[in-house]
């Protein structure tokens, strides 16, 4: 019963390993909608702690700190690297470093204006993700620290499609066709899909 929650639905999602799993802290939880909901409070929480102030999210410790509050009522794990491969994101030995120079190069963008603060934007999360620093979660964890970035610019949030980008459906798949365009550094798909949906 208990891999029924764990049945990952895409292949886009991140899979846990049998440790990671261990780590799931709500006893109550036996079905994949439980997990969800835990998930998505936790995550409302760390939502209201980074829209109290004005926060910068240029600094790995901040990164490591807000996937911590997103769901540290959730997992054992939350805030830790991931120190095993995945099916998505670079060598796990190589996330210090690589999230070192993401934010390095942010920062320069934002100092010499590289891009608009929209493509700034849009490039850290796609960075962001394709580093994917944590065993899970990191979707939704580099989407509310790009809606912190834009925040710290002073600019508005991305609308995200505007719909539940954790569910299967048309505007995840266009959500992850646009970060695969990203791949190939065709920015054009996600800078139109992270302000649709109005």
């Amino acid at each position: 019963m208990m891999d029924d929650i764990f049945e990952e639905p895409d292949d886009a999602n991140t899979p846990l390993t049998e440790e990671e799993k261990e780590g799931l802290i709500p006893s109550y939880i036996s079905t994949r909608a439980e997990l969800n909901q835990a998930e998505q409070r936790n995550i409302v929480k760390a939502e209201l702690w980074a829209q109290s102030k004005k926060r910068n999210p240029l600094d790995v410790t901040f990164l490591k700190n807000l996937h911590k509050r997103m769901y540290n009522e959730v997992w054992e794990w939350a805030g830790e690297f991931r120190k095993s491969e995945r099916n998505i994101g670079i060598d796990a030995y190589r996330i210090s470093s690589e999230l070192a120079q993401l934010i390095s190069d942010v920062q320069y963008q934002i100092d010499h204006n590289s891009f608009p603060p929209d493509e700034i934007a849009a490039r850290f999360h796609h960075r962001l993700v394709l580093i994917h620093p944590f065993p899970n979660g990191n979707g939704r964890h580099s989407r509310l620290a790009t809606d912190i970035l834009l925040n710290f610019l002073k600019e508005e949030q991305f609308t995200w499609g505007a719909g539940d980008l954790t569910a299967r459906g048309d505007i995840r798949s266009k959500y992850i066709a646009a970060l695969r365009a990203a791949d190939n550094h065709d920015y054009e798909p996600l800078m139109k899909f992270v302000r649709s949906g109005r």
